[in-house]
């Protein structure tokens, strides 16, 4: 199975997949990956998009530098991982790019699907979307060590971000499940657990 992670910034994703793989892998070989990145390419291309340095890069470049390290990530991690009949668990996939780039920077759904046509051929069979206030996000991440370029984004701009994710969420309900992220960690994976065994 291909299972994807979606959420605005502080949601616990990250933790929440390590939890997840830690339940799943008593009984399934599982591997964890993330986007952008998940590889020596991609990790290079996650720091041109997120890196504050690179003050210059446009939404229409962000778009399609994430598109071409998803279809390098598909090629490299995601295809060979499922092909050997793994799970994987990945921290955002197109999701993301609906959520941030199509809806929150304006480029629309249409010239991010395009752009993303490749992944699109390869959909996850299941997506988690962690909803939660974008300030209760924030809050969550103010102590971290490095605020990646997204982080340092306007307040405004996360709420659209979570906007697009509910908009996402709509179009595609039959993949996607919401999940409230004001729940415990520990509920959290329990309920994401019990909805991928279901499934397996």
């Amino acid at each position: 199975m291909f299972i994807t992670f979606e959420g605005g910034e502080g949601t616990g994703k990250t933790t929440l997949i390590q939890l997840v793989k830690n339940a799943l892998i008593k009984n399934h070989e599982v591997i964890t990956t993330r986007e952008p990145g998940g590889s020596m390419i991609t990790e290079a291309i996650r720091d041109i998009i997120l890196n504050p340095i690179y003050q210059g890069v446009t939404p229409i470049t962000e778009a399609l530098l994430l598109a071409a390290s998803r279809a390098q990530h598909l090629d490299e991690v995601i295809l060979p991982a499922l092909k050997a009949h793994q799970i994987v668990l990945c921290d955002r996939f197109i999701d993301s790019s609906l959520a941030y780039q199509a809806f929150a920077r304006n480029l629309g759904f249409d010239f991010v699907l395009a752009i993303n046509d490749y992944a699109t051929k390869h959909m996850p069979d299941l997506t988690f979307y962690i909803d939660l206030d974008p300030k209760v996000g924030m809050t969550r991440i103010q102590n971290r060590d490095k605020y990646d370029r997204l982080d340092r984004e306007t307040d405004q701009f996360h709420e659209n971000v979570r906007k697009g994710y509910l908009e996402v969420v709509r179009r595609y309900k039959n993949r996607i499940i919401m999940i409230d992220g004001n729940q415990s960690i520990d509920a959290i994976v329990s309920e994401i657990v019990q909805k991928i065994n279901e499934r397996l």
